[in-house]
């Protein structure tokens, strides 16, 4: 892999991983306050909210062409729930147009995207992911901290068919005894839909969410569960690096996914570097702390680069293979700051 024209040779890490994958937070605040992520009794009503320590439009764009320039071809446009930021589209129209970028893509919780869908289309927008926890009304309520409805989000999900979006994929982080009972109402639900249904591992993301193992329900009892409904068959990955593990539904149903961080990790492929909305870069989902790349974004393109390379090429991460032992960071950034 080579990197654009002006800019240093594309990056690889300490363990010769490059960088292909940017998942740039544009705010950090959501309307949601879901238990495993921003819990309502741990994160106030107003978090996020005050504009002025984001990185404005020019930065992000900025950000964005040096990331590509550096060799990274996905932008992953996150949150909090980046719906909530203002003039999103023209965000997504001006990202668009960066050379190299062959992925632009944005995860939500889907509750506004109703009204959004056909904006970010035409504004270049090419995958939407969205995250639904539980099908039943009353459940999903619970689960989002009383503040959202799951009409809403099935709504947004048709507004996106309708607007021209490929496939979406629906994520659902599972949870022992919490929502485990959703999985097979979910694919009951999504089977034959086209959209691809991704199983999550309950992680021990941030600090504020109460993480213990026990409520980790890992990956091959779910897929045991929904194979002994519908049989699947494994599939091989669209390309390395992809976290989830991809299986067929044997009747033609379509395609269900496993992201196993816990119970099968990872690392030794992961190739993706996460911004905050205040400009912090974060080498690995379970980092402690962020560095900031504000200053040198104020120096301009080069001296962003020089920074980015820097980071990037003493990176060393692997926290979920060392999950457990003495090794491991004990603290790690909120998942809301990192779009997860």
């Amino acid at each position: 892999m080579n990197a654009q024209p002006g800019f240093p040779v594309a990056l690889a890490d300490r363990l010769a991983r490059p960088l292909r994958d940017l998942r740039l937070s544009v705010i950090e605040a959501c309307n949601f306050r879901c238990g495993y992520c921003m819990p309502a009794d741990r994160i106030p009503d107003d978090y996020g909210l005050d504009a002025a320590g984001r990185l404005s439009f020019d930065q992000i764009e900025t950000l964005a062409r040096v990331a590509a320039g550096l060799g990274a071809t996905k932008l992953r446009i996150t949150g909090g729930e980046p719906l909530l930021r203002r003039g999103l589209a023209g965000l997504i129209e001006r990202l668009a147009r960066i050379e190299g970028l062959d992925d632009l893509a944005m995860t939500t919780n889907g509750s506004l995207l109703a009204r959004n869908a056909a904006a970010l289309r035409a504004a270049g927008l090419r995958r939407i992911t969205v995250s639904l926890d539980a099908l039943d009304p009353e459940q999903f309520r619970a689960l989002s901290g009383g503040r959202g409805e799951v009409a809403d989000v099935l709504a947004g999900i048709a507004a996106a068919e309708a607007a021209g979006f490929g496939p979406l994929k629906i994520n659902c982080v599972v949870q022992r005894g919490v929502n485990d009972d959703q999985v097979l109402p979910l694919v009951a639900h999504f089977r034959g839909s086209g959209h691809v249904l991704r199983f999550i591992e309950y992680m021990d993301v941030g600090t504020c969410n109460g993480w213990r193992r026990e409520g980790v329900v890992p990956s091959a009892e779910l897929r045991d569960r929904i194979h002994a409904r519908w049989p699947l068959r494994a599939l091989d990955a669209n390309y390395r690096g992809e976290v989830a593990e991809r299986h067929a539904f044997d009747d033609g149903g379509g395609e269900v996914g496993f992201v196993s961080s816990v119970t099968a990790p990872f690392c030794g492929d992961c190739h993706r570097a996460r911004v905050s909305a205040d400009g912090q870069l974060y080498t690995c989902l379970f980092s402690s702390q962020g560095l900031d790349l504000r200053p040198a974004l104020v120096q301009g393109e080069a001296a962003l680069a020089e920074r980015l390379a820097d980071i990037w090429s003493q990176r060393a991460d692997r926290y979920s293979e060392l999950r457990g032992s003495a090794r491991a960071q004990r603290r790690h950034v909120e998942m809301f700051l990192v779009g997860g």
